[in-house]
């Protein structure tokens, strides 16, 4: 059979057409797949995205500062210099290939379009700009045109304080990204910051708070061209020209359509123009091309020879200065990597260390390492000079202590914005050096101690900005508005309102505060901000009276939306949110605490977390030791089977549910599943512990927290029987204890006792008569009584014959023993019926002798045993109908009585003796 071919796809059009999305699904189409994208932070966003379709075993990211790759990863997101190319994969992509004509890195793109090939397809994403030069070095390829989903229009200078919500300004240095920045937290409340500078963690956070409308503007570098996925409905450039490492230059057109592309999403339009002021304006032919998406065509590609020969430095400087031989090619302007080579190459220390081609080709790798510190080519020459002393002799591997000693310098989380965003790009650097298999001698742990630092001066890093842009308000709006603020007296109430100068500007909620909607629109900044001050330092020592709080001070409860959440002192800190399993949930802060900074978020958390586990020890018990029970070693296997299932549904699970485990368990192993606390009913499988009021609230916030649902309304501790009560499914009634029969609802361990005493009175026999006192006792009605007989497998019959003399006295016996040594509360809604009879319990004597029961005739009810249905798949189980309403009963048409199957009982419409003597016991009035 001949190989099939393999695919060779150019799809070209503008930004938002969504090439880089078909390229996605078309990888996760092929059984592997690899896709090479311009920027880290791109390749990360597409990482996720893919991860969630494929699982993290199968997705591997490579870029130069990170790399996942699990052993049997199949699709890989790269960026487009660290693809691994010698591997084999069903399909490969380069996205943004028009970067093929960057000066200082094109010649990579280059190589990737010529020689980078899936097994099956090889897609080739860019601009329609690259058509003529595709057309010319691919002539195989076919060329598909991707039209933009949305109008791109042009909306003139704008001033920044009537820029639109939800815009993006581009600025090209750092300098300006600032000053525009600090401008819009003056006058907008604040703004988000994207540099291609900031690690995937910081950019990720920025971009979040703009996102979720926390701010609504964004302040970027051109390196939101590059495909990042952002709801930007306008684009403003502060500046046309930027400084691209030579020069300063005029952005091209199609520098300025790829950036201005990012207005609009999918079939939203989006708009783009200029800050007013700046001395910036698109030329008429500039707004035409890029409204039309009309751009100049490539007409060539830089290239460099990407098998250089390393006989000697001489020849390998030679081999990448060489020219192309193709058409369409220009040899690559000179990239940080050769300036670095050609000035080791000077370096006496560096050339007496080469001897061999081996050293020739150790040294092209260590001059191609990255200046992420942007130190320029001399700066970095010596610093490549530096680690080429220990990668070039001896072991050839950079000492872990020097390693540890240069990270443990650059572990400080103090300093300003510019402060910590140079040590991050250091940190890049060590990180990029832990990838290196070969340079440290135990590079996966250093690289997962530069990630951990990595994150951490992240973390930091976006508390800088968010400080400094967003939360903090400057002495320049003080001065503006002609006031000091720090002789603004601020007064907390104790009613929580927060009055300014002795004026009500809000109140405080918790931990948010909530401005009062009538304060002066001209004060409102002003007041606002000298409240956020003096508030900050009284939410701080509020988090520390959360972490030095007592048990009792917190409550479990629902929050407005029903959700189970964690509240101190009646303010709610945070919600209950699923965790890895059911007994280990997560707390999830609400908005105002996650606001907190340092160390406030991280007592009130931590102390949260410590009562959830400490409460779910305590009402939990019995559960937690269902897992103990499935961890001991000597215990048989299928009861510690049945152990994990039984936890896994909070320690209630109807009997059917677990029919294969129970048939599975040996006889002689139930001893050790009952001495683990599992009780086996007829109807349902729980643990002894698991009825208790406390276990039952916290199942049903635990299950509402894995299942994101509101937590179910608990009938009152002291019920057993529920008469007006609605559950909205089996599992609901369940989970709090209860079993439906008929309309009503009887909790499981009473419903279980029922069943038993009427095996108890079957004995061997399947027609047996049973005096139903104590289901009366509890009471339930008839009809509910029957229909818990029937899910029991017993069935109405017509009157047996009358048991003997001595039979009648053992159940009376046996009944009298029950009543007495157990005492089962009375349903809420009989409690008032009942209040006589319990008070005069209560004025008996303490020693009162029990009470004489009169030998009566016994009102026996009569059944018949059928058995228990055997268990059947879900699949052939009829579905049951939904429970009616109140409402809808109440406007049902009742039953004929002739229809209604009364219960066959013996005549008398009065209680027995008996009936009446348990009554009595149990404070009930029959």
């Amino acid at each position: 059979m001949p190989p099939v071919r393999s695919a060779l796809t150019a799809i070209l059009g503008p930004t938002n057409t969504g090439k880089t999305h078909l390229a996605v699904e078309r990888m996760c189409a092929h059984s592997s797949g690899m896709i090479g994208f311009p920027l880290r932070l791109l390749a990360r966003e597409i990482y996720d995205r893919v991860v969630a379709l494929k699982g993290v075993q199968n997705v591997a990211l490579i870029t130069g500062e990170e790399r996942i790759e699990p052993p049997q990863a199949r699709w890989y997101c790269c960026t487009v210099e660290s693809m691994p190319i010698q591997k084999d994969f069903a399909f490969v992509a380069i996205d943004e290939a028009q970067l093929g004509a960057d000066p200082e890195r094109g010649h990579i793109f280059t190589d990737r379009i010529l020689h980078a090939r899936g097994r099956e397809e090889t897609m080739i994403l860019g601009s329609e700009s690259l058509r003529p030069i595709i057309r010319a070095l691919l002539p195989d390829a076919e060329i598909i045109s991707r039209p933009r989903f949305s109008t791109l229009s042009y909306a003139g200078a704008k001033k920044l304080s009537r820029l639109p919500k939800r815009s993006a300004i581009v600025a090209f240095s750092i300098e300006q990204v600032y000053a525009v920045a600090e401008t819009l937290r003056r006058m907008r409340g604040g703004a988000a910051v994207v540099m291609g500078a900031l690690s995937p963690r910081t950019r990720n956070a920025q971009v979040a708070m703009f996102q979720s409308g926390e701010v609504d503007y964004l302040v970027a570098t051109d390196a939101i061209g590059m495909g990042l996925n952002l709801d930007v409905a306008h684009v403003a450039f502060v500046s046309l020209s930027k400084f691209d490492g030579s020069r300063r230059r005029r952005l091209t057109v199609a520098e300025m359509a790829q950036i201005a592309g990012r207005a609009g999403r999918h079939q939203r339009d989006g708009s783009f123009g200029t800050l007013a002021g700046e001395g910036s304006e698109f030329t008429p032919e500039e707004v035409l091309a890029i409204e039309g998406h009309s751009f100049p065509r490539l007409d060539w590609l830089y290239w460099r020879e990407a098998k250089p020969r390393f006989n000697d430095i001489a020849t390998l400087i030679a081999d990448l200065e060489k020219k192309p031989h193709r058409s369409g090619l220009l040899p690559a302007p000179k990239a940080i990597d050769l300036l670095v080579l050609k000035r080791l190459a000077e370096m006496p220390d560096v050339k007496a260390l080469i001897r061999h081609q081996v050293d020739v080709a150790r040294l092209w790798e260590v001059a191609s390492l990255p200046d992420f510190r942007q130190m320029g080519e001399e700066h970095h020459s010596r610093f490549v000079a530096s680690l080429w002393q220990y990668l070039g002799q001896n072991k050839r591997v950079i000492p872990q202590g020097v390693y540890a000693s240069e990270l443990a310098r650059l572990d400080n989380i103090q300093g300003d914005v510019d402060t910590l965003s140079a040590r991050i790009a250091a940190v890049r650097t060590w990180t990029y050096i832990a990838h290196r298999s070969d340079w440290l001698t135990n590079p996966p742990a250093m690289a997962e101690r530069a990630r951990a630092l990595e994150e951490k001066l992240s973390d930091a890093l976006h508390d800088a900005l968010r400080q400094r842009f967003v939360d903090k308000r400057t002495s320049m709006l003080l001065r503006k508005n002609a006031k000091d603020v720090g002789l603004l007296p601020v007064e907390i109430q104790a009613d929580t309102h927060v009055l300014v100068d002795g004026e009500d500007i809000g109140t405080l909620q918790g931990f948010a505060f909530r401005v009062d909607p009538a304060a002066k629109a001209s004060d409102r900044k002003l007041l606002l901000a000298a409240a956020e001050r003096h508030l900050a330092a009284y939410l701080r020592q509020k988090a520390k009276d959360v972490s030095m709080a007592e048990d009792s001070e917190f409550s479990l409860a629902a929050d407005g939306e029903g959700k189970p959440a964690i509240f101190w002192q009646g303010e709610i800190l945070g919600a209950l949110t699923k965790g890895r399993t059911l007994l280990q949930p997560t707390f999830s802060p609400v908005k105002a605490v996650a606001g907190l900074e340092g160390d406030a978020l991280r007592e009130i958390t931590t102390r949260a977390e410590s009562w959830i586990a400490g409460q779910l020890a305590k009402a939990m018990g019995g559960i937690i030791g269902l897992l103990d029970l499935a961890q001991q070693a000597d215990v048989d296997g299928n009861v510690r089977a049945l152990a994990v299932r039984l936890a896994d549904e909070g320690g209630i699970a109807g009997r059917h549910y677990l029919a294969d485990a129970i048939a599975a368990l040996p006889k002689e192993a139930r001893g050790a599943a009952r001495k683990g606390g599992i009780v086996f009913g007829a109807l349902d499988i729980y643990h002894h512990a698991a009825l208790k009021p406390a276990a039952a609230k916290w199942r049903a916030a635990l299950f509402a927290a894995r299942d994101n649902r509101a937590m179910p309304e608990l009938p009152p501790e002291s019920a057993v029987h529920l008469k007006a009560w609605i559950f909205a499914s089996a599992s609901e009634a369940r989970n709090a204890g209860y079993r439906r029969i008929g309309d009503e609802y009887v909790r499981i361990d009473l419903a279980e006792r029922v069943i038993k005493k009427a095996h108890e009175a079957r004995g061997q026999g399947n027609l047996f008569g049973m005096d139903m006192a104590f289901a009366t006792s509890l009471g339930i009605s008839e009809n509910g009584l029957k229909a818990l007989m029937r899910d029991a497998g017993f069935r109405p019959a017509e009157k047996a014959p009358e048991p003997q003399a001595e039979v009648v006295a053992e159940t009376v016996s046996e009944a009298v023993e029950i009543v007495a040594a157990e005492s089962v509360p009375a349903p809420e809604a009989e409690v008032e019926e009942g209040t006589a009879t319990a008070e005069v319990a209560k004025s008996a004597p303490e020693e009162a002798a029990p009470p004489v029961i009169e030998l009566q005739a016994v009102t026996l009810t009569h059944w018949r045993w059928v058995g228990l249905p055997k268990p059947r798949p879900p699949e052939q189980r009829p579905q049951r109908a939904k429970p009616q309403s109140q409402a809808a009963r109440a406007t049902s048409k009742p039953r004929p009585k002739n229809e209604r199957e009364p219960l066959v009982t013996t005549q008398t419409a009065q209680p027995s003796s008996l009936a009446l003597q348990l009554a009595a016991l149990k404070g009930l009035k029959l």
